[in-house]
Parts: C-alpha cells; structure tokens; sequence
C-alpha cells in the first residue's frame, strides 16, 4: 500500500504561481511513477505532468513551459511547480504512484483556484 498526502493548493491571480507537494509513504519501493492529474467541475480527469522512476518527465501540452514536475528523493515527495498560472488551470490536483505490477495509488486532492 502507499499513502500519498498533497499539498499547496489554493487561491492564486493570473499570472501567479504555485507549488504543490505530494509526500508519500507505506511501499513506496514499489512506486515507478508519480504524476499530477486535474479534474475540473464537469470535465474529465486529465494527466498535468508525470515522473518515472528514471526522472523522465511527461507534460500535457497546455502546460509545457508553465509547469514543472521535480522529486526529492530523500523526502518522498513530488513537486509540482506552476507558473504563469490561467483561469483556465483551476482545478481539482490529484497526486498518482504507479506502483507494482500497475496498481494506481491516487491522493485525497488539493483545490487550485486561478482567478482575479
């Protein structure tokens, strides 16, 4: 089993930043990837930014050049860094391990709010 707990959510102008965190823990040696998906009210759940354990990184295309996905190992956490942030990101921000033979581990979710 693995716990993942987030972080650093909240209200933020346009053109602002934010950074969220997701610690993990329990089996957390079986975790091969981390990611960030976001789900806003009526749309469906969609992958924001992901790393394996290799450090590749993965970003979906509205966010490339804004967003930036980092872990610190030591800490078991997975950073997920947003600049340049646009009404258009609020959302819902799930944290996801990929762990074992392809067993998803998702976080309880942190609100971000882009808005004047």
């Amino acid at each position: 089993q693995v716990q993942l707990v987030e972080s650093g959510g909240g209200l933020v102008q346009p053109g602002g930043s934010l950074r969220l965190s997701c610690a993990a823990s329990g089996s957390i040696f079986s975790i091969y990837a981390m990611g960030w998906y976001r789900q806003a009210p009526g749309k469906q759940r969609e992958l924001v930014a992901a790393i394996t354990s290799g450090d590749s990184t993965n970003y979906a295309d509205s966010v490339k050049g804004r967003f930036t996905i980092s872990r610190d190992n030591a800490k078991n956490t997975v950073y997920l860094q947003m600049n340049s942030l646009k009404p258009e990101d609020t959302a819902v921000y799930y944290c996801n391990a990929m762990a074992g033979t392809n067993q998803a581990y998702w976080g309880q979710g942190t609100q971000v709010t882009v808005s004047s």
